[in-house]
């Protein structure tokens, strides 16, 4: 495959400033000084930032919107398979992902204006953004949070249409605390006074009492999920409900149960942020929405054809212990319909909780192949991961690749066509939808 230029680009960047995590607004604030403040410019703001489900409600925003005939860009973090994933641009007809000779050369641009300071790289691709999405025109810009809130790259939007706020469980303690109160208070960083703010379904009170607190102080206008706005099931439709009365719209086209709560919250940003939502936009929104690797049906490609002859093979990306649950019930749900014999392949990174993540699963899954995570420097060892899923209560054994783990079930299959999830972590994700020759569009 041929090396994009924005790639090389970010490969030289790479060299210069040492990956990892510095959580500071000096650098990137200076940066943007220097490139004259492009996040001044921007259309408004959905800002969205939480542990689990901020990838869908970006999704979730952008269907809704481009429905309602709105241009609108996209940034989420990370990518899956290519940088560009990151930065998809306003379009007519619904938007597209940046173009190599564009990126390439907002990035060389924003590295000039640098000038060889001290820097991360995300730092960098944020001020990238910024450039990108000031200088195309569109009617919104949805931008997800890196990592945290109050000090990521993200957060120098002055006055953002939204700040919203979605589920917060354990993850990153490094970076933002051992207590999911400190990692509220670390996500709640991105209100701003005045500024309106969504809180999604939250599983924690204390997280909960956080985010209340914290957007009361700032006199921010504030809905609830729960409280002021909902979403539930009803004959097989989700049933949105918030003051100006109910929706009855199709079940979200991505599967899980927790996707209901996920596209309440858009709806909600959606309309907090000033837009008009109509009820026939809000019903193709739910049926076109698309958000890969998160309970991502894989039905073709060189992979699925390793794979037991009529096996179900979903692929996801959720690499905590609050995404194993939403990610275990979304699988039961699937039994319940269509009872299949459920596998893991699950590939993770050491700054989670492996553990965790696979107790989720306990009862549920017949099996688990553990794999080696290549595409990160983290990537957790296939044996010490099948240790981790042991103590968890499964069944696990190491193998060397998703690829080897398929060709195994195959030839020792016998009985129903199986459900598969591959998943554990979203580089590995990534690398699955590398290999198997299906990655984003």
């Amino acid at each position: 495959m041929t090396t994009l230029a924005a790639e090389r680009e970010i490969e030289h960047l790479m060299t210069l400033h040492p990956k990892g995590f510095d959580l500071s607004l000096d650098r990137v604030t200076r940066l943007l000084e220097r490139l004259g403040n492009p996040q001044d410019r921007l259309p408004p703001v959905i800002h969205i930032a939480g542990t689990n489900g901020k990838g869908s409600c970006a999704a979730f925003s952008r269907a809704l919107l481009e429905a309602a005939g709105h241009l609108v860009h996209v940034h989420t973090s990370p990518h899956l398979v290519n940088w560009h994933e990151r930065y998809r641009l306003a379009a007519e007809g619904g938007g597209k992902l940046v173009d190599d000779d564009v990126f390439a050369e907002a990035i060389a641009r924003v590295a000039e204006a640098n000038a060889g300071q001290a820097i991360t790289v995300f730092e960098i691709l944020t001020a990238v953004t910024f450039i990108l999405f000031s200088e195309h025109p569109a009617e919104a810009a949805i931008i997800e949070v890196g990592l945290g809130g109050r000090f990521d790259a993200t957060n120098v939007i002055k006055r953002p249409a939204v700040s919203v706020i979605m589920p917060i469980s354990m993850d990153h303690e490094a970076y933002l605390g051992d207590r999911v109160e400190l990692i509220a208070a670390e996500k709640a960083g991105i209100m701003k006074r005045g500024c309106p703010v969504v809180i999604g379904a939250q599983e924690s009170d204390t997280a909960l009492q956080v985010l209340i607190e914290t957007a009361e102080r700032l006199d921010c206008p504030t809905v609830v999920y729960g409280q002021d706005f909902l979403a539930f099931e009803e004959n097989g439709r989700m049933v949105y409900q918030d003051e100006d009365g109910l929706m009855d719209l199709p079940s979200p086209r991505l599967p899980g149960r927790h996707q209901y709560a996920n596209a309440a919250a858009a709806i909600a940003a959606v309309k907090a942020a000033g837009f008009e939502i109509g009820h026939r936009a809000a019903e193709r929104a739910m049926t076109h929405v698309a958000w890969p690797a998160r309970m991502q049906k894989l039905t073709q490609g060189k992979l699925v054809d390793l794979a037991p002859k009529g096996a179900e093979i979903w692929l996801d990306g959720g690499h905590n212990p609050g995404a194993g649950i939403v990610i275990a019930e979304a699988l039961a749900e699937q039994e319940e319909k269509n009872p299949r014999p459920l596998v893991l392949i699950s590939g993770m990174i050491n700054t989670k909780d492996q553990t965790g993540y696979f107790s989720a699963f306990k009862g549920l899954a017949r099996h688990v192949y553990t794999v080696p995570v290549t595409s990160s420097d983290a990537g957790v060892p296939n044996d010490e991961l099948a240790l981790r899923a042991e103590e968890a209560g499964l069944s696990a054994e190491p193998v060397s690749s998703v690829a080897n783990a398929l060709m195994l079930l195959r030839d020792s299959w016998d009985g129903p066509a199986p459900r598969i999830l591959i998943g554990g972590s979203l580089y590995f994700a990534g690398a699955v939808l590398a290999e198997n020759g299906t990655p984003p569009t």
